[in-house]
């Protein structure tokens, strides 16, 4: 990938300074694009049509068998959860965060990612963490079917503390025009939810606030779950494109959600028309065990807990009531955990039954 440093020229004397004394290694650079070309490269899919190492990154529309298409593009980052990562040590996933968080955006309006661009920003370059990090955006990228065909790594001393770095991810999709979600949505459909594979990447300040109130370290013995404390909240956030995809293409499928900042309050209003309300039965699922150490270490309400985190679900799949099962069953079948969750009912926001605490 691109690895674009700008160039400085200082000199004083016979000894003139150079880029590295200023804390800015360019060798390391380019020995971090030597050793991610072979992850980019098992990313590539039709369409693909550059490798790393350009000013930019080239992508045929109609080699990925597209007639008329319309782009869809999505960005995010990985927030605070990024902190616990560099704390412990612990990077190699945090890539397939990155990659999730714009992935399963993308697949809400009913579109294919197709290819990825990432940003990697640190005070100095550590080559062997770098590589780490980017070969778990590759794994996102490729169990995605969509190609990391460029992005950005930045050396930037002075902006971060010793051993920080950023990440933000940028995601580009497509959908063949007049197939964009969400669309029909009806009272009657039926609410599907994928299970969720613990926090993901939302409500990290919420979850280091009560890691901080228990006392425990990150290497502490998880409370909720095998393995340390530090481990168990690294958990990567679950990728929902191959598998929502197939259900879109099965038929019956109105609208999605990613359950993501907002919980299961804010999401899922976002796909549903004026008039309209989502009745989610919280009895239809268990809350998993790191969520009701969250609440019970805060001491959280109820309330609270679903309108900060997913609380189990990742992903939610309005769909016609007639194809529920159907889909319910193609979506076990590509490995998900699929509870039907609700309904769609005359109303605003959301509206709850049961109890999940």
């Amino acid at each position: 990938m691109p690895f674009s440093l700008g160039t400085m020229q200082m000199t004083t004397g016979k000894n003139g300074l150079t880029y590295a004394d200023a804390g800015v290694d360019i060798d390391a650079g380019n020995a971090l694009v030597e050793r991610i070309k072979p992850a980019a490269k098992r990313t590539q899919r039709s369409g693909t049509m550059s490798g790393l190492g350009g000013f930019g990154a080239l992508f045929d529309l109609k080699g990925a068998g597209y007639n008329d298409p319309i782009l869809v593009a999505a960005t995010d980052g990985v927030g605070t959860k990024l902190r616990i990562a560099i704390d412990t040590g612990n990077v190699d996933t945090i890539g397939i965060d990155l990659v999730a968080m714009c992935v399963n955006d993308l697949v809400c309006q009913g579109a294919e990612p197709l290819f990825f661009l990432d940003y990697f920003a640190t005070g100095k370059l550590n080559v062997d963490e770098a590589t780490r990090i980017i070969n778990g955006i590759a794994a996102g990228c490729e169990a995605s079917g969509c190609a990391l065909i460029g992005g950005e790594t930045a050396e930037m001393p002075g902006m971060y503390h010793k051993g920080d770095f950023d990440l933000a991810g940028f995601a580009v999709g497509a959908m063949e025009r007049g197939s964009d979600l969400p669309a029909g949505v009806a009272a009657g459909d039926v609410l599907l939810g994928l299970g969720s594979n613990g926090v993901h990447s939302n409500g990290y300040s919420f979850v280091r606030k009560v890691v901080e109130i228990s006392g425990l370290g990150w290497e502490a013995a998880s409370p909720f779950s095998d393995g340390t404390l530090g481990e168990a909240l690294l958990a990567p956030t679950r990728l929902y494109v191959k598998q929502a995809l197939a259900a879109v293409r099965a038929g019956g499928v109105h609208a999605l959600a990613h359950i993501t900042g907002g919980g299961l309050t804010e999401n899922p209003p976002r796909v549903i028309p004026e008039g309209l309300a989502c009745e989610i039965d919280l009895s239809s699922w268990q809350l998993p065990p790191v969520f009701r150490w969250l609440a019970a270490t805060a001491q959280m309400s109820q309330p609270e807990l679903l309108k900060t985190f997913n609380c189990g679900i990742g992903m939610m799949l309005v769909v016609a009531a007639d194809q529920a099962e159907a889909l319910t069953a193609l979506l076990r079948a590509e490995g998900e955990t699929v509870v039907q969750m609700g309904r769609v009912v005359a109303g605003e926001g959301v509206i709850y039954k049961g109890q999940l605490l």
